[in-house]
């Protein structure tokens, strides 16, 4: 299928010019939209008109220089006691080095971007009331993947006493586990614990993307279950591609789910070649995401992800067809990145599910946030 052609944007890879790329930027920031999530737009426009290129290095060096200053403030109002101040500061760091190693660390300029985000991220939480914790179990899956520990955080809710129910929580491509605490600030003010995690192939996730990577969620629940937790109330939300993991989830662990939601991700049509060939050019990438895409399997161009990507298909696998939990597919009808229709094609196998398509591109417009939040909190009796 021929790529839409886009002024300023090459047609075959999706790569912009660096006027058009400031026209989406200045966009994106306008409706605070990703990667713009809750920073200082302020603070931001100046970096947005001063960029040198999209290249990592330049790209990189512009926003973590804004990310340092914050972190000099922080570091100081932390030092004379003013938390609050310190607090806002820390998190704006953190927003500003999470924009520096955007979309993903392909190169070692953003890989030094996504270490330093970290270290603000972790200043910032601790500020927190309850403060985040940061949890790391060893693991030894005695494969290929290098890393030895699965990392999530935990978040509790505000005042609560006994089990209370939780919700795990991650992201896709770009967005990990540290953005995902702040998208979910409603569902502890409700009374229910959120734990934050990387999917595979991508942040701290110990394992790559694959037929079996569904195993790095096993320490998760076994520490739930030791836990002040309550066990027998666990949810998943997985966002972006992290909705497909939540589906697969929902049906090979489905004696520990309470209930589970896809909010926006593939399941078999969406791994297809045709699919992965049309949506590499979609109008709501700043980026090419073929390297970044290509690193959930250890891989590094998108011929290789698309190489790999049929192996995902949770209707190959036969995971379609097996019992599942309760499970809510949620997505935007006019998704440029998943294909929405894959939603159709899961309601035509295994258990009953519930769906809901909304206006808009990947992920939905509207009241999508509280329809996804409202369905879990029933399913969680929180």
């Amino acid at each position: 299928m021929a790529a839409v052609a886009i002024a300023g944007v090459d047609p075959i890879t999706g790569v912009r010019t660096l006027e058009n790329a400031r026209e989406w930027l200045r966009a994106h920031l306008d409706e605070g939209a990703h990667p713009f999530n809750a920073i200082d737009a302020d603070a931001a426009r100046p970096v947005i008109e001063s960029l040198r290129g999209l290249e990592p290095e330049p790209w990189s060096s512009a926003w973590l220089e804004v990310a340092e200053r914050f972190a000099h403030r922080g570091d100081a109002a932390e030092r004379e006691g003013r938390y609050a101040e310190a607090r806002d500061a820390w998190w704006q760091a953190y927003q500003f080095g999470f924009v520096a190693r955007f979309p993903t660390p392909v190169h070692p300029a953003k890989q030094a971007a996504y270490d330093r985000s970290r270290e603000f991220f972790l200043r910032a939480v601790a500020l927190d009331e309850p403060a985040l914790e940061r949890v790391a179990i060893p693991i030894d899956f005695g494969d290929r993947e290098a890393r030895s520990e699965v990392v999530f955080y935990v978040a509790r809710p505000p005042a609560v006493s006994g089990p209370v129910p939780v919700a795990m929580v991650w992201g896709g491509i770009d967005m990990w586990k540290e953005e995902s605490y702040i998208r979910t600030a409603s569902l502890r003010a409700r009374g229910v614990a959120t734990i934050h995690i990387d999917m595979p192939g991508v942040g701290e996730a110990p394992v790559f993307a694959g037929v079996a990577a569904e195993r790095m969620w096993d320490p998760v629940f076994e520490w739930i279950a030791a836990s002040d937790l309550d066990e027998s109330r666990v949810g998943a939300v997985g966002q972006s591609f992290g909705g497909y993991w939540s589906t697969k989830l929902a049906h090979t662990h489905r004696d520990k789910l309470r209930a589970a939601v896809n909010w926006g991700g593939g399941i078999h049509r969406t791994f297809q070649p045709e699919w992965q060939e049309k949506s590499r050019t979609a109008s709501t990438y700043l980026m090419d995401l073929g390297p970044s895409r290509a690193r959930i399997f250890g891989e590094s161009t998108f011929e290789d992800y698309i190489a790999r990507c049929p192996e995902l298909s949770l209707l190959d696998q036969g995971v379609l067809d097996q019992h599942c939990c309760p499970l809510l597919l949620v997505n935007g009808k006019d998704d440029q990145q998943n294909d929405a229709t894959d939603i159709h094609l899961a309601l035509e196998h295994g258990d009953p599910k519930t769906a809901r398509l909304f206006e808009g591109g990947h992920m939905g417009r509207g009241p999508v946030g509280p329809t996804v939040i409202d369905w879990l909190l029933a399913r969680l009796g929180s």
